[in-house]
Protein backbone atom coordinates (compact mmCIF):
# COMPACT_ATOMS: atom_id res chain seq x y z
CA UNK A 1 0.00 0.00 0.00
CA UNK A 2 1.40 3.40 -0.99
CA UNK A 3 1.57 6.31 1.41
CA UNK A 4 -1.23 8.05 -0.45
CA UNK A 5 -3.42 4.96 -0.22
CA UNK A 6 -2.64 4.60 3.48
CA UNK A 7 -3.68 8.18 4.15
CA UNK A 8 -6.85 7.74 2.15
CA UNK A 9 -7.81 4.54 3.99
CA UNK A 10 -7.21 6.13 7.38
CA UNK A 11 -9.21 9.27 6.64
CA UNK A 12 -12.09 7.26 5.14
CA UNK A 13 -12.30 4.59 7.86
CA UNK A 14 -10.55 6.13 10.89
CA UNK A 15 -9.34 2.63 11.74
CA UNK A 16 -6.55 2.39 14.30
CA UNK A 17 -4.45 -0.04 12.27
CA UNK A 18 -4.00 2.57 9.52
CA UNK A 19 -3.27 5.23 12.08
CA UNK A 20 -0.64 2.98 13.66
CA UNK A 21 0.96 2.40 10.28
CA UNK A 22 1.18 6.16 9.75
CA UNK A 23 2.77 6.64 13.17
CA UNK A 24 5.40 4.01 12.36
CA UNK A 25 6.03 5.60 8.96
CA UNK A 26 6.61 9.09 10.34
CA UNK A 27 8.12 8.38 13.79
CA UNK A 28 11.58 9.08 12.32
CA UNK A 29 10.52 12.76 12.17
CA UNK A 30 9.99 12.70 15.93
CA UNK A 31 13.40 11.12 16.51
CA UNK A 32 15.14 13.78 14.41
CA UNK A 33 13.37 16.70 16.12
CA UNK A 34 13.70 15.25 19.64
CA UNK A 35 17.37 14.50 19.06
CA UNK A 36 18.05 18.02 17.84
CA UNK A 37 16.23 19.63 20.76
CA UNK A 38 18.00 17.33 23.22
CA UNK A 39 21.23 19.15 22.35
CA UNK A 40 19.82 22.09 24.32
CA UNK A 41 18.01 20.32 27.14
CA UNK A 42 20.52 17.59 28.00
CA UNK A 43 20.96 17.54 31.76
CA UNK A 44 17.49 19.03 32.29
CA UNK A 45 15.35 16.32 30.74
CA UNK A 46 15.73 12.82 29.31
CA UNK A 47 15.77 12.18 25.56
CA UNK A 48 13.02 9.57 25.97
CA UNK A 49 10.77 12.22 27.53
CA UNK A 50 11.28 14.53 24.54
CA UNK A 51 10.58 11.57 22.25
CA UNK A 52 7.37 10.80 24.12
CA UNK A 53 6.16 14.40 23.93
CA UNK A 54 6.98 14.44 20.23
CA UNK A 55 5.01 11.25 19.54
CA UNK A 56 1.93 12.89 21.05
CA UNK A 57 2.47 15.76 18.62
CA UNK A 58 2.79 13.33 15.71
CA UNK A 59 -0.44 11.56 16.66
CA UNK A 60 -2.21 14.90 16.91
CA UNK A 61 -0.86 15.89 13.48
CA UNK A 62 -2.06 12.64 11.90
CA UNK A 63 -5.53 13.05 13.39
CA UNK A 64 -5.91 16.68 12.31
CA UNK A 65 -4.16 16.68 8.93
CA UNK A 66 -6.42 17.69 6.06
CA UNK A 67 -5.63 15.81 2.85
CA UNK A 68 -7.41 18.44 0.76
CA UNK A 69 -4.93 21.14 1.79
CA UNK A 70 -2.04 21.99 -0.49
CA UNK A 71 0.47 21.20 2.22
CA UNK A 72 3.04 18.47 2.81
CA UNK A 73 2.32 16.40 5.91
CA UNK A 74 5.99 16.55 6.96
CA UNK A 75 5.81 20.35 7.13
CA UNK A 76 2.63 20.27 9.19
CA UNK A 77 3.88 17.46 11.45
CA UNK A 78 7.19 19.13 12.28
CA UNK A 79 5.40 22.16 13.69
CA UNK A 80 3.00 19.96 15.67
CA UNK A 81 5.83 17.80 17.02
CA UNK A 82 7.94 20.77 18.10
CA UNK A 83 4.87 22.45 19.54
CA UNK A 84 4.00 19.40 21.64
CA UNK A 85 7.54 19.13 23.00
CA UNK A 86 7.73 22.84 23.82
CA UNK A 87 4.27 22.86 25.39
CA UNK A 88 5.17 19.98 27.70
CA UNK A 89 8.50 21.55 28.63
CA UNK A 90 6.69 24.74 29.55
CA UNK A 91 4.30 22.79 31.77
CA UNK A 92 7.25 21.20 33.56
CA UNK A 93 8.60 24.72 34.30
CA UNK A 94 12.12 23.33 34.63
CA UNK A 95 13.91 26.66 34.11
CA UNK A 96 14.91 28.22 37.47
CA UNK A 97 13.43 31.64 38.23
CA UNK A 98 16.88 33.23 38.58
CA UNK A 99 17.73 32.17 35.00
CA UNK A 100 14.56 33.78 33.69
CA UNK A 101 15.38 36.95 35.63
CA UNK A 102 18.92 37.08 34.21
CA UNK A 103 17.61 36.59 30.70
CA UNK A 104 15.14 39.45 31.04
CA UNK A 105 17.82 41.77 32.42
CA UNK A 106 20.21 41.11 29.54
CA UNK A 107 17.43 41.36 26.95
CA UNK A 108 16.52 44.78 28.34
CA UNK A 109 20.11 46.04 28.29
CA UNK A 110 20.76 44.76 24.74
CA UNK A 111 17.56 46.43 23.57
CA UNK A 112 18.59 49.75 25.14
CA UNK A 113 22.09 49.58 23.66
CA UNK A 114 20.91 48.60 20.18
CA UNK A 115 18.43 51.48 20.15
CA UNK A 116 21.16 53.84 21.28
CA UNK A 117 23.91 52.61 18.94
CA UNK A 118 21.86 51.37 16.00
CA UNK A 119 23.85 48.16 15.65
CA UNK A 120 24.58 44.80 17.23
CA UNK A 121 26.42 45.27 20.52
CA UNK A 122 29.46 43.53 21.95
CA UNK A 123 29.61 41.54 25.18
CA UNK A 124 31.98 44.14 26.60
CA UNK A 125 29.45 46.91 25.94
CA UNK A 126 26.75 44.86 27.69
CA UNK A 127 29.09 44.29 30.65
CA UNK A 128 29.95 48.01 30.85
CA UNK A 129 26.28 48.99 30.77
CA UNK A 130 25.41 46.50 33.51
CA UNK A 131 28.57 47.40 35.46
CA UNK A 132 29.71 43.80 35.75
CA UNK A 133 32.69 41.89 34.38
CA UNK A 134 32.94 40.52 30.84
CA UNK A 135 33.45 37.04 32.30
CA UNK A 136 30.16 37.26 34.20
CA UNK A 137 28.30 38.32 31.04
CA UNK A 138 29.75 35.43 29.06
CA UNK A 139 28.90 32.94 31.81
CA UNK A 140 25.34 34.29 31.98
CA UNK A 141 24.88 34.08 28.20
CA UNK A 142 25.92 30.42 28.33
CA UNK A 143 23.57 29.80 31.24
CA UNK A 144 20.52 31.36 29.59
CA UNK A 145 21.15 29.88 26.13
CA UNK A 146 18.58 27.11 26.51
CA UNK A 147 15.88 29.46 27.79
CA UNK A 148 16.41 31.94 24.96
CA UNK A 149 16.20 29.29 22.28
CA UNK A 150 13.06 27.66 23.65
CA UNK A 151 11.42 31.07 24.10
CA UNK A 152 12.09 32.00 20.47
CA UNK A 153 10.94 28.56 19.31
CA UNK A 154 7.70 28.97 21.29
CA UNK A 155 7.02 32.21 19.43
CA UNK A 156 7.84 30.97 15.93
CA UNK A 157 6.21 27.56 16.44
CA UNK A 158 2.96 29.09 17.67
CA UNK A 159 2.92 31.51 14.73
CA UNK A 160 3.66 28.74 12.27
CA UNK A 161 0.98 26.50 13.71
CA UNK A 162 -1.56 29.31 13.65
CA UNK A 163 -0.91 30.01 9.99
CA UNK A 164 -1.27 26.32 9.12
CA UNK A 165 -4.49 26.02 11.10
CA UNK A 166 -6.04 29.13 9.61
CA UNK A 167 -4.92 28.58 6.06
CA UNK A 168 -2.98 31.28 4.28
CA UNK A 169 -5.09 31.19 1.15
CA UNK A 170 -8.19 32.57 2.87
CA UNK A 171 -6.57 34.81 5.47
CA UNK A 172 -4.70 37.81 3.98
CA UNK A 173 -3.80 39.10 7.45
CA UNK A 174 -1.87 35.92 8.21
CA UNK A 175 -0.10 36.08 4.87
CA UNK A 176 0.98 39.65 5.61
CA UNK A 177 2.04 38.80 9.19
CA UNK A 178 4.15 35.83 8.06
CA UNK A 179 5.86 37.99 5.42
CA UNK A 180 6.57 40.62 8.06
CA UNK A 181 8.09 38.02 10.40
CA UNK A 182 10.35 36.72 7.62
CA UNK A 183 11.33 40.28 6.70
CA UNK A 184 12.21 41.19 10.29
CA UNK A 185 14.17 37.97 10.77
CA UNK A 186 16.14 38.64 7.58
CA UNK A 187 16.85 42.26 8.53
CA UNK A 188 17.84 41.28 12.07
CA UNK A 189 20.22 38.56 10.94
CA UNK A 190 21.90 41.09 8.64
CA UNK A 191 22.54 43.31 11.67
CA UNK A 192 24.30 40.55 13.58
CA UNK A 193 28.09 40.40 13.76
CA UNK A 194 29.80 38.19 11.18
CA UNK A 195 30.51 35.53 13.80
CA UNK A 196 26.91 35.57 15.02
CA UNK A 197 25.69 35.22 11.43
CA UNK A 198 27.96 32.22 10.94
CA UNK A 199 26.74 30.51 14.10
CA UNK A 200 23.08 31.13 13.31
CA UNK A 201 23.57 29.97 9.72
CA UNK A 202 25.44 26.80 10.67
CA UNK A 203 23.01 25.93 13.43
CA UNK A 204 19.70 26.58 11.65
CA UNK A 205 20.57 26.02 7.99
CA UNK A 206 23.40 23.48 8.13
CA UNK A 207 21.92 21.92 11.30
CA UNK A 208 25.28 21.55 13.02
CA UNK A 209 25.59 21.04 16.78
CA UNK A 210 27.48 23.44 19.06
CA UNK A 211 30.39 21.00 19.10
CA UNK A 212 30.51 20.82 15.29
CA UNK A 213 30.26 24.60 14.92
CA UNK A 214 33.01 25.00 17.51
CA UNK A 215 35.25 22.69 15.51
CA UNK A 216 34.68 24.74 12.34
CA UNK A 217 35.31 28.08 14.05
CA UNK A 218 37.99 26.75 16.42
CA UNK A 219 35.98 27.81 19.47
CA UNK A 220 34.69 25.97 22.54
CA UNK A 221 31.09 24.75 22.82
CA UNK A 222 30.62 27.23 25.65
CA UNK A 223 31.74 30.11 23.43
CA UNK A 224 29.41 29.01 20.63
CA UNK A 225 26.59 28.88 23.18
CA UNK A 226 27.34 32.46 24.24
CA UNK A 227 27.39 33.73 20.66
CA UNK A 228 24.17 31.92 19.81
CA UNK A 229 22.44 33.14 22.95
CA UNK A 230 23.21 36.82 22.24
CA UNK A 231 22.11 36.44 18.62
CA UNK A 232 18.81 34.91 19.76
CA UNK A 233 18.22 37.80 22.20
CA UNK A 234 18.77 40.29 19.36
CA UNK A 235 16.29 38.42 17.16
CA UNK A 236 13.73 38.22 19.99
CA UNK A 237 14.01 41.95 20.63
CA UNK A 238 13.34 42.64 16.95
CA UNK A 239 10.26 40.41 17.00
CA UNK A 240 9.03 42.12 20.17
CA UNK A 241 9.30 45.50 18.45
CA UNK A 242 7.01 44.11 15.77
CA UNK A 243 4.52 43.09 18.46
CA UNK A 244 5.38 39.40 18.25
CA UNK A 245 6.04 38.45 21.85
CA UNK A 246 7.60 35.27 23.19
CA UNK A 247 6.21 33.44 26.20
Amino acid sequence: MTTEELWKMYKETNEQKYKQDLIVKYVSLVKIIAGRMYNFYAGNIEYDDLLGFGVFGLIDAIEKFDLTRDLKFETYAQIRIRGAIIDNLRKLDWVPRRIRKKSKEIEKVINILENRLGRSVTNQEIADEMKISLKEIEETLSEISTLNVISLEETLTSKGEASLETGTSDNPEKVYENKEIKKVLSETINLLSEREKLVVSMYYFNELTYKEIGTVLNLSESRISQIHSKAIITIKNSLNKLGIHSY
